[in-house]
């Protein structure tokens, strides 16, 4: 199976200058754990939940605090003709659970979580990569 045929194909997207109270209430409203971080038509981060509360709000951030404070600017991601179970042991290896999905233009055109895959292949893939995920350490701390 392709990517594609798995991902979420609606994305929201903030922006580098943005609030990170804005990229919440953007999270709030889609029910998301994670943003991209996009400008000039480029993916340039991801933004999580976690990243507010650990690198925003546990430090004494102002709302008003830009994304680009806060965001991770590591971003991996896969191409949606990528074969899904390849990519989920990317994201296993990797310790990922959401990638953003882009297409040979490095466009984004989508987001792949663990969920998706899970709800579209019986939960093989997403399972062995959870568990890979699951293990302590990896290379994605959220020391800035």
């Amino acid at each position: 199976m392709k990517v594609r045929d798995a991902m979420t194909d609606t994305v929201q997207v903030a922006s580098p200058d943005q609030s990170i109270q804005a990229a919440a209430q953007i999270m709030s409203d889609i029910d998301a754990g994670v943003l991209p971080v996009g400008e000039n038509d480029r993916l340039v981060g991801m933004l999580t939940d976690r990243d507010i509360a650990v690198r925003a709000v546990a430090l004494g951030k102002d709302p008003q605090t830009a994304v680009r404070d806060v965001m991770s600017d590591d971003v991996k991601y896969c191409f949606d003709d990528d074969d899904v179970t390849q990519v989920c042991g990317n994201m296993a290896e990797q310790q990922i659970r959401r990638l953003p999905v882009v297409d040979r233009d490095k466009r984004l055109v989508g987001i792949l979580s663990l969920a998706d895959v899970a709800t579209t292949d019986g939960g093989q893939s997403s399972g062995r990569a959870l568990s890979g995920i699951s293990q302590p350490g990896g290379h994605h701390s959220q020391a800035h």
